[in-house]
């Protein structure tokens, strides 16, 4: 395919509720003047934060950003169980007689820290006999996923009142905030779905230096992206990770 521009960097955007990320980077990339893009990890539509969109020969670089480490801070709702693990999803509503203590919770949650194994969301990404899962659940036939292995370096109760636990998390690549609201409800006995959802960093991109899309102009060029070259030292993977032919 022939692109109509050559523009090469990272952009690091605040993707908005509601939208999905393919929906943000096509926006991103009519602005950009067509030029090839993709995202180095992908957001629900119910989840806000970093979305990092990759230009022109820095796209052969989106495997290293996605193995990058990545932040999240969660709501998450104790009263109920949502068929998609979100509050987009069927509620499943939990009798729960007596609300967990804040003690009870941050206890459950350490349970999660460290080399866990995590079984995704039967609305997800993850490829079962060719398809995707999330095709699989919408035909009312959703998959039991295997659990695998995901890393989990920081988790932490950062505010609770019954319902909402809002949780903070610095994880590693295949990592799951919603199945992480489903199995910490099952930790303790009660319900669990992400109510709100929002990814604070990938790596060394953060909502700091991340633009809102009405922000950005309606044409983007070199002056609002990260150079290839300065985004993938800012990551360390230059040194570790030679990218080869990028």
């Amino acid at each position: 395919m022939r692109y109509l521009v050559d523009l090469t960097g990272i952009l690091v955007l605040d993707k908005d509720l509601g939208m999905s990320s393919m929906r943000a980077v096509d926006i991103v990339r009519r602005r950009a003047g067509r030029a090839k893009a993709g995202h180095a990890g992908t957001l629900d539509p119910l989840a806000t934060g970093v979305l990092v969109i990759a230009f022109g020969r820095a796209t052969k670089a989106i495997d290293l950003l996605m193995a990058t480490e990545k932040r999240y801070e969660t709501d998450v709702d104790l009263s109920a169980f949502t068929s998609t693990d979100d509050r987009e999803g069927e509620r499943r509503e939990i009798a729960v007689t007596s609300p967990p203590s804040r003690e009870a919770v941050e206890a459950a949650l350490l349970i999660f820290r460290g080399p866990i194994q995590q079984r995704p969301p039967a609305f997800s990404a993850v490829h079962v006999a060719g398809k995707r899962a999330y095709q699989l659940a919408r035909n009312d036939a959703p998959p039991e996923l295997p659990p695998r292995e995901v890393m989990v370096h920081e988790i932490a109760l950062v505010d609770y009142a019954w319902p909402i636990a809002r949780v903070a998390i610095r994880s590693g690549k295949g990592f799951y905030v919603r199945s992480l609201a489903r199995d910490l409800g099952l930790a303790l006995g009660t319900g669990g779905h992400c109510a709100t959802l929002r990814r604070t960093a990938v790596g060394p991109f953060t909502t700091a230096m991340a633009h809102r899309l009405e922000a950005l102009p309606e044409r983007i060029d070199e002056s609002h992206v990260i150079p290839l070259e300065t985004a993938l030292a800012m990551t360390g993977v230059l040194s570790s990770h030679p990218a080869k032919g990028v």
